[in-house]
């Protein structure tokens, strides 16, 4: 099932989100609708804070990005309790795009590595270093279940520019091709309306 994406501006994206229990109920249901709500939206990875659930939940598929880096070919993964161990290696500059916030892409600076505790759907125990445009994405989505956007990382200057189209967004003043939740719309409406 296709679930509406919360737009910027709701406050569930900047909380920080709770620890899932193992007995958390209809846990596969949602993971699948969170893929197939990605899938139809174009991503390569949401966040359970992105669908208006303030808990420790984020989903990836990086296998776009294989013809860069050919290691995504398989790299479809479900992250549950993550913990962002360490990160390293030199910062690099990557344009970066959200669900929550479409139509606004940014370069953004991040670490090289990350090394991260987390749970899979099978509740197995990983400890694991990612580089690259994986480390990338997971170091996006992890910030969505700590309360952060990629906005934040932005010079207060280019935050001030970009006010306007977040404000835009925030009423549902966009055209997007996928379902959205606005915060400050009068009344849930589809993202595919006609910009007004």
């Amino acid at each position: 099932m296709k679930l509406p994406i919360v737009a910027y501006g709701d406050p569930v994206l900047r909380r920080k989100a709770e620890d899932i229990p193992n007995t958390y109920p209809d846990l596969t249901q949602l993971i699948s609708n969170m893929f197939e709500t990605m899938y139809n939206a174009h991503g390569v990875g949401l966040a359970a804070p992105q669908i208006g659930l303030s808990v420790r939940l984020f989903i990836i598929d990086a296998t776009p990005f294989a013809d860069d880096e050919p290691v995504l070919k398989q790299f479809k993964k479900v992250f549950i309790n993550a913990e962002i161990l360490g990160e390293s290696g030199d910062k690099w500059l990557f344009n970066e795009g959200c669900l929550s916030i479409p139509d606004i892409r940014e370069d953004i600076s991040r670490h090289q590595n990350v090394t991260i505790s987390y749970y899979d759907e099978n509740w197995n125990h990983y400890e694991e270093t990612y580089s690259g445009l994986a480390a990338r994405v997971i170091q996006h989505e992890y910030d969505h279940i700590e309360g952060k956007l990629f906005t934040d990382k932005l010079s207060p200057l280019r935050k001030a520019m970009l006010k306007s189209r977040l404000d835009s967004i925030s009423k549902g003043n966009i055209k997007v091709d996928y379902k959205m939740k606005y915060p400050a719309a009068k009344s849930f409406k589809s993202g595919s309306n006609k910009k007004r």
